[in-house]
């Protein structure tokens, strides 16, 4: 028994670990951090309408990185970019980039530190929405929400599950 004890404290330690791991690796990011501005925004341009996109010249690698931070850490909505949905065509990395930093930027008050991305974005006063596929802009209504709790938990989650099989299977054999 008091192996079960000792080895269940040895994966609580290893998640306490892995979720402040998680958080260093965010705060280390080179890619902005959200800056919750007012929803007005950057008022640039004439009609204070801006978007962010995708920089065509920028590196494959670099567009690939910050794309996965925006639908990942930076939780920008990129369900429309996924196959089949109404912004997945063109099927290429600068337009799905664009569409999801276009997201972050909207989320964030439109302030230009939001459109950075690693030197990958930048901000434009010509709406880049085409066909069915309309990009988020400061005068449309954007939902003020919080992300939902299942994409903030849901590494933590696959981490306790992993402990817990682990767990299970180490118990059964003893």
């Amino acid at each position: 028994m008091n192996l079960k004890l000792w080895v269940l404290k040895c994966f609580l330690m290893a998640e306490c670990y892995m979720v402040w791991a998680g958080a260093q690796v965010k705060e280390e990011s080179t890619i902005p951090i959200p800056t919750y501005s007012p929803p007005e925004g950057n008022t640039t341009f004439l009609d204070g309408t801006s978007w962010c996109v995708a920089l065509a010249g920028a590196k494959q690698d670099d567009l690939q990185n910050a794309l996965d931070w925006a639908c990942g850490l930076g939780m920008a909505d990129c369900s429309p970019i996924q196959p089949g949905e109404i912004c997945f065509e063109p099927d290429n990395l600068v337009s799905h980039a664009s569409y999801a930093f276009n997201n972050y930027y909207q989320q964030n008050g439109n302030a230009p530190i939001a459109c950075n991305f690693g030197g990958t974005a930048g901000i434009i006063s010509r709406d880049p929405s085409y066909g069915s596929c309309t990009y988020q802009s400061s005068g449309k209504s954007l939902s003020s929400s919080p992300p939902p709790l299942s994409r903030l938990c849901s590494v933590s989650w696959r981490y306790a599950g992993t402990f817990l099989l682990l767990y299970i299977i180490i118990f059964i054999r003893y």
